[in-house]
């Protein structure tokens, strides 16, 4: 399915940035089931200094801000075609080691609530997939998708502990669990073509684990599947904050205000 995708961040600032660089992780990976056919990136306010690939074979533009900027805009454009193969993205790649993926993190870090659905999850005699898809489904149970009720800082535990998040809370929980059952994990974002509208206000997020006789598979715990055609993989990162659209930092008093405006439609 060939994917026409459109995404504008504008941030504008209250008081003129004297000084302001941010990280970009906002083009999509070409890999196994996934080419980008064109893509760019058109900045106004800022400018893109340097580009490079980083330790999860993400491709990254460091961008200043114009000195004395108020305003900051980065529109992404362009079209990516991709297979449905179930999720499975298969061989490890990137510079990053496969037994670090084992390793938790602050958003990520498991408490006695993640550790009881651990200790709940199947024993494996089924094989791993069904396992897996087993804790996707706990964990669903226990988070009821629902926004307003935690943000991109929001700890995996105490998402739980709330019962209601959004994808990032879901992806948070599902990767904890699987670590502590000894499988590599990671956070992938992206895209997603929604079937009732073109239209969104934010990106998408989901889950990859690394099965030993087939290689990295995707689950995403929102929508209770494994990604398909729709799915566009731009970022990878041991959680969101290795895998975030924007990062980065500025000088100054200024607070900011976002508005972001996605869109998704096939070709």
């Amino acid at each position: 399915m060939r994917l026409k995708i459109n995404h504008a961040s504008n941030y504008s600032y209250t008081s003129p940035v004297s000084y302001g660089l941010l990280q970009l992780r906002q083009t999509p990976k070409s890999r196994v089931g996934q080419t980008v056919l064109r893509w760019k990136h058109v900045i106004e306010g800022g400018r893109i200094e340097a580009e490079y690939e980083d330790h999860n074979a993400n491709w990254v533009q460091l961008i200043s801000l114009d000195p004395g900027a108020k305003a900051l805009t980065i529109a992404s454009e362009g079209e990516v075609d991709v297979e449905d193969r179930a999720g499975v993205i298969g061989q490890h790649r990137g510079f990053t080691p496969l037994w670090l993926f084992k390793r938790s993190t602050p958003l990520t870090r498991p408490g006695p609530l993640l550790r009881k659905l651990a200790k709940a999850a199947p024993d494996g005699s089924h094989g791993d997939l069904a396992r897996l898809h087993a804790i996707a489904e706990q964990v669903r149970g226990a988070i009821r998708y629902e926004p307003g009720w935690t943000d991109a800082d929001t700890k995996a535990e105490d998402a739980l502990e709330k019962g209601h998040g959004v994808c990032q809370d879901h992806a948070h929980v599902f990767i904890a669990a699987a670590r502590l059952l000894g499988y590599p994990a990671r956070y992938a974002g992206g895209y997603l073509m929604m079937n009732d509208r073109i239209q969104q206000d934010a990106g998408h997020a989901w889950a990859e684990v690394h099965v030993d006789s087939i290689g990295w598979v995707g689950f995403d715990i929102s929508n209770a599947i494994s990604p398909d055609s729709r799915y566009v993989r731009v970022a990878t990162g041991l959680d969101y904050r290795e895998a975030a659209p924007v990062s980065g930092m500025r000088f100054g008093a200024a607070s900011e205000s976002l508005d972001v405006s996605i869109q998704v439609q096939q070709q």
